[in-house]
C-alpha cells in the first residue's frame, strides 16, 4: 500500500517514516481493498507533553477513514491509529460478508 507522509513544522526522519509505514502495512491484513493512505505528522508549541499530532486517512473503495490521535510521540500515535483503523476496517468487512 502506498502511505504518503507529510510532517508540518518539521523534517521527519527515514526511521520514523519507515515505522510508520511498516505499521500500516500490516492493515492490509484486515482489509485487502485499501488503496492509499495519507499520514500527517504535526507538532503544536504547547508546554504539555502531548504536543505529537498523528493523524492519517485511509482510503478505500467507495469511502475513506479518519483518525486522528494526539501523543507524546509519533511511534505511539502510529500503533494507536493503526489499532483503531483496524477496528474500523474490520467492522466494514463484516458489514460487507452481511450484504
Amino acid at each position: 500500500m502506498k502511505v504518503n507522509t507529510q510532517s508540518v513544522n518539521f523534517v521527519a526522519d527515514q526511521k520514523l517514516i519507515n515505522f510508520i509505514q511498516k505499521r500500516l502495512d500490516k492493515l492490509e491484513l484486515f482489509y485487502d481493498k485499501i488503496i492509499q493512505s495519507d499520514v500527517y505528522l504535526k507538532v503544536e508549541n504547547t508546554s504539555d507533553k502531548e504536543n505529537k499530532i498523528f493523524e492519517a486517512k485511509v482510503s478505500i473503495p467507495g469511502d475513506s477513514l479518519i483518525v486522528k490521535k494526539q501523543c507524546r510521540s509519533f511511534e505511539q500515535g502510529a500503533d494507536m491509529a493503526a489499532s483503531s483503523l483496524e477496528r474500523q476496517l474490520v467492522k466494514r468487512k463484516e458489514k460487507m460478508r452481511a450484504y
